[in-house]
C-alpha cells in the first residue's frame, strides 16, 4: 500500500488553512519537513502550544503522510527581532 508523500507546497497549504500565517516557509523531501511559521496567534503561546496548534491544523496528516516535522514556531515580533 504506497500513498503519495506530501510536497512541501501542500504542507504549508494544510498549515496555512489552520493558521493565519504572517510568514511561512517548508522545505522538505517528501518523509522529513522543516518549517518556519510566523503568526500573530502564537502571542502569548508556550512552545508546546504552539507546536500543538500547528499539529491541530494538519490533523491527520501528520500520522498518515508526514513521518518527521521539525518547525520554528515564532510571533511576527520574534521574527522581526530574529
Amino acid at each position: 500500500m504506497s500513498t503519495m508523500s506530501p510536497t512541501p507546497e501542500q504542507i504549508k497549504q494544510y498549515i496555512s488553512t489552520g493558521i493565519v500565517c504572517s510568514y511561512l516557509t517548508v522545505e522538505g523531501d517528501g518523509q522529513h519537513f522543516q518549517a518556519t511559521i510566523v503568526s500573530p496567534a502564537f502571542d502569548g503561546k508556550r512552545l508546546i502550544e504552539r507546536h500543538q496548534m500547528v499539529y491541530a491544523a494538519l490533523g491527520d496528516r501528520m500520522r498518515e503522510e508526514i513521518h518527521a516535522l521539525s518547525m520554528k514556531t515564532l510571533t511576527p515580533e520574534e521574527f522581526a527581532n530574529g
